[in-house]
């Protein structure tokens, strides 16, 4: 495939001539959480006439509201009324849609969009979007994309849930400036809304319950994630989730290809593992009789099976638009994984302590317990309704113990019992009565993890669970629990 010339003269955003059809137009902007904020600037930009609304009244939302007056758009607080003459409304990806507001729209047929399709219909009309959804690992792989794609010199930038909202990387900077190429990280929310956003390529990672509160079942969940194979997206699959293939199958275009991916060797048509090596037989010029080198294990930080399959996943994206080789491994090394995804702590008595608090549902716990041979298990909190059965019965032949924390430990216990009796469990309320100040409960869970591992093991925090019942969030759980780890030594 040709490569590409970095050396392009930067571009301008803007209409592509014709009326703008924002100018003028009334839009109700749902929502001041992370995305309200930048599609009522958008829009202003845009000459639209803005209406913010949103249910809280607080000191979080007041100096927001008051800027974007400044900025010129109306903001109605501590309700949520749909504005009169209103012909559009762009929703928070959170608010559900039996939302009273968004009910009322969809029964007065208004048109309701999300931050993603609104970005979409201003990007300018020759920018690239390379997309990624999936239960887990969605940030890790949008941001691999984005270290290779800027390895092979182009201007690239991960936008969604990693920083950069999807809105403002369509709009120019001060300098006119408008990015290539967009790594997209979208959630099964931002899909619902989206109804024309059609990627140059795109992937479905996995897909396991989540969320299915807000979407009413695991099958439109599912379907609201498949909305990414759009008509005319290269369909890249995790062969390994049926999920995923299946989606790609039924939600796609059966004309654009279909790129598989896979842990062991691959087919014509697809990207895999062949011995410590990543393969690819895809984009190439004869499928059928070659193979290029893209990386090794090596290359992949950290080398668990899933870390490899995201890895994969955004090779094929890269490749997808021409990114040489040597490129794909180039920013493979350059990759920083963030912290709190399986982030080696420290060795302490020939026991390894791994921090994975971004396992946060049992999908991403069981890719997490499936990459150690030996594990003392640290897990609990909030399980949103999900089932941790399975989770349980396919980790019970490599648990050496397992020590848990949170609101629903009761039922991992009981799962525990059920599928593998013969593990040591110990629950941890909070610190030891005769503990410092200074000491949290994860001294206390520390503590007990020692006592259950022998060398050679794995203390591992993948927790399979939210974290809102004992710390503020995830990296507060990973940070204690690193702490704790350290406070060993």
């Amino acid at each position: 495939m040709p490569h590409h010339d970095s050396s392009a003269t930067p571009r301008s955003a803007g209409p592509a001539g014709g009326p703008d059809p924002f100018a003028g137009a009334r839009v109700c902007v749902a929502g001041l959480g992370v995305s309200g904020p930048p599609v009522a600037r958008a829009l202003l930009a845009r000459g639209a006439r803005v209406v913010v609304v949103d249910g809280r009244d607080d000191e979080t939302t007041r100096p927001v509201a008051a800027a974007l007056t400044e900025a010129g758009a109306e903001v109605v607080l501590g309700d949520t009324p749909l504005p009169e003459d209103c012909g559009l409304v762009v929703t928070s990806p959170g608010w559900r849609p039996d939302s009273p507001l968004l009910t009322r729209a969809a029964e007065a047929g208004i048109e309701i969009i999300g931050d993603v399709e609104l970005a979409w219909r201003l990007k300018p009309a020759d920018q690239v979007w390379l997309a990624i959804t999936g239960t887990n690992g969605k940030t890790t792989t949008v941001r691999m994309l984005e270290s290779i794609l800027r390895a092979d010199g182009r201007d690239a930038l991960a936008v969604g849930n990693v920083g950069t909202p999807v809105v403002e990387a369509v709009l120019p900077d001060a300098d006119g400036r408008v990015h290539d190429i967009l790594a997209v990280e979208l959630s099964s929310f931002q899909l619902h809304w989206s109804n024309s956003v059609r990627p140059h390529a795109a992937t479905v990672l996995n897909i396991a319950s989540d969320h299915l509160d807000w979407h009413g079942g695991l099958e439109p969940y599912a379907r609201a994630k498949g909305r990414v194979f759009a008509r005319g997206t290269i369909r890249v699959v995790n062969t390994a989730d049926d999920w995923s293939v299946r989606l790609a199958e039924e939600e796609g275009d059966p004309h654009t290809p279909l790129v598989g991916l896979r842990l062991d060797t691959p087919r014509a048509g697809e990207l895999g593992v062949v011995e410590d090596l990543l393969v690819d037989r895809a984009f190439v010029e004869q499928p059928h009789s070659s193979a290029e080198e893209l990386a090794t294990l090596g290359d992949v930080r950290p080398a668990a099976p899933h870390n490899v399959a995201n890895a994969l996943a955004a090779a094929a994206l890269a490749r997808s638009v021409g990114v040489a080789p040597a490129s794909v491994r180039a920013g493979l090394v350059a990759f920083v994984p963030e912290p709190h995804r399986i982030a080696h702590v420290a060795s302490v008595g020939g026991v390894d302590y791994v921090d994975d608090s971004k396992a946060t549902n049992p999908h991403a716990a069981a890719a997490s317990l499936n990459s150690y041979a030996s594990v003392v298990w640290i897990a609990g909190g909030l399980l949103k309704g999900a089932e941790v059965d399975d989770l349980v019965a396919g980790a019970a032949g490599r648990l050496r113990g397992a020590v848990l924390i949170g609101a629903d430990r009761e039922r991992i216990r009981e799962a525990l019992a059920k599928h593998a009796p013969d593990v040591p469990v110990v629950e941890v309320e909070g610190p030891a009565a005769d503990a410092p100040p200074e000491r949290t409960v994860m001294d206390a869970v520390v503590a007990e993890a020692v006592a259950l591992a022998e060398e050679g093991d794995t203390v591992l925090l993948a927790p399979a669970a939210a974290s809102m019942d004992m710390f503020t969030n995830y990296p507060e759980r990973g940070r204690f629990f690193a702490e704790a780890v350290h406070r060993l030594g």
